[in-house]
């Protein structure tokens, strides 16, 4: 079920961040879990390279 941005991220100082949602395999279990994350929007392809 998708979810809805919070209110607070809404400010005008935090335009310049974007929520970024990446899917992760677990080593321990060999699960995928999601990885959320804030991130300057300059950074999001430093954070998919990961």
């Amino acid at each position: 079920m998708a979810k809805k941005a919070v209110a607070s991220l809404r400010k005008a100082d935090s335009r310049g961040y974007t929520k970024v949602i990446k899917m992760v395999k677990s080593p321990k279990t060999g699960a995928y879990v999601f990885q959320e994350e804030m991130v300057l929007n300059e950074k999001v392809k430093d954070f998919f390279a990961k």
